[in-house]
């Protein structure tokens, strides 16, 4: 089989509709946008979700040409966030809770807490509502697209990826798509033991989820013709607690380990990977990491900080030192220019800015408060 490609995608899509195997959930919220408009994604925006369990939001920001960021828009979901037992800093104890898919000019977002997917038409730094669907399991945290496919990791109950197609900027089930992780639902603290993020390969021809504590394994799964999943490989990585998920320039996989370490490794065509290097943090709760060209940027959620490394071609990680934050360090993302860096911190509900120096190094911009995101996740900048 070969990986899946946006015309197949666009066949599922159809199929779906034709079907009507989205259900109600999957209506048309508004008229979808031309293929011009939805084209016209933020280019100079900053988007950040609350997760509040009394009504999520995404939080929009216009970015300034010195990086500083100024709220513009407040935009409802259409549902809840979630808290996971245990959680301080970090209630969703994810990476990639909110994602924006520039090909389709589209804005992903979690509502754990109802157990569905909203989808945004991005314009500018300003979003329309398309659509609020189920995520096909319980407590979604994470989500992930490539070529026109989209698939949601959900926590609970064991944990679950749900796959859907792309289609006049809404989402549509794949069926047959859904996959169990197996995971232990009663382990506890919870939140230290649900999978931590799904992720596309660069190819898109598979699909990796970290598991946390709850086995600390890297899921591996093929992605075939039509958007389904062959058995995941499981790569355990025993006491290492792989959380947040990036790849390198030269396509190896980049792993925050809550342990304290980053580390790369290898993936092969058959979902194996092989340790290249891992590099301590020394600091607490490294969860979450964020990709610059060959620099990335490690999350320290228990020490305020932010690690920098950058790769080799050969996956050798250096370590440039660390950066003071706010406190609750969490999810992270780089404006597409790779000028600046935006660093949720989740105790206080605060976006930090940094502007990215010569050799990686980090210089404070300033921060805003992010209204009703106190442990919230989730963050996109363009």
């Amino acid at each position: 089989m070969k990986t899946m490609t946006r015309l197949s995608a666009a066949a599922i899509a159809l199929a779906a509709v034709l079907s009507v195997a989205a259900g109600p959930a999957s209506a048309f919220a508004a008229q979808a946008p031309s293929a011009s408009e939805a084209l016209r994604g933020p280019q100079h925006a900053v988007f950040v979700q609350t997760d509040n369990t009394a009504g999520n939001e995404i939080v929009s920001y216009n970015r300034a040409a010195d990086g500083t960021l100024r709220q513009v828009g407040v935009f409802e979901t259409g549902g809840v966030g979630g808290e996971l037992a245990g959680s301080k800093v970090d209630h969703l104890a994810s990476q990639g809770s909110l994602a924006y898919d520039p090909s389709d000019g589209l804005l992903y977002a979690v509502n754990a807490g109802s157990n569905t997917i909203s989808v945004f038409a991005v314009f500018g730094d300003q979003l329309v509502r398309r659509q609020v669907i189920s995520s096909g399991g319980t407590f979604p945290v994470s989500v992930a697209y490539s070529h026109g496919l989209v698939y949601v990791l959900n926590a609970e109950e064991g944990g679950s990826v749900q796959g859907f197609a792309v289609l006049f900027g809404h989402l549509f089930p794949i069926p047959g798509s859904n996959r169990a992780l197996g995971l232990n639902p009663s382990a506890e603290p919870q939140f230290t033991n649900t999978p931590g993020q799904v992720a596309f390969s660069p190819s898109g021809s598979q699909l990796i989820v970290t598991t946390k504590e709850n086995g600390s394994d890297i899921d591996v799964f093929h992605v075939g013709a039509f958007g389904h999943l062959s058995a995941p490989v499981v790569n355990s990585e025993p006491g290492t607690v792989p959380f947040g998920v990036s790849f390198d320039q030269e396509g190896h996989l980049v792993v925050a380990e809550a342990a304290g370490f980053l580390a790369s490794f290898s993936l092969s065509p058959s979902g194996t990977i092989a340790q290249l290097d891992a590099v301590a943090t020394k600091q607490a709760a490294t969860c979450w990491v964020a990709v610059d060209g060959s620099y990335f940027y490690a999350s320290n959620a228990g020490s305020e900080s932010l690690s920098g490394f950058q790769a080799g071609i050969l996956g050798q990680l250096t370590f440039l030192g660390d950066t003071h934050t706010d406190a609750g360090t969490v999810d992270a993302t780089v404006s597409s220019d790779g000028r600046f860096l935006y660093v949720q911190t989740g105790a206080a509900g605060i976006v930090d800015e940094f502007a990215v120096e010569a050799a990686g190094a980090l210089s404070e911009i300033g921060s805003v408060s992010v209204p009703d995101a106190v442990g919230g996740e989730g963050i996109v900048a363009q």
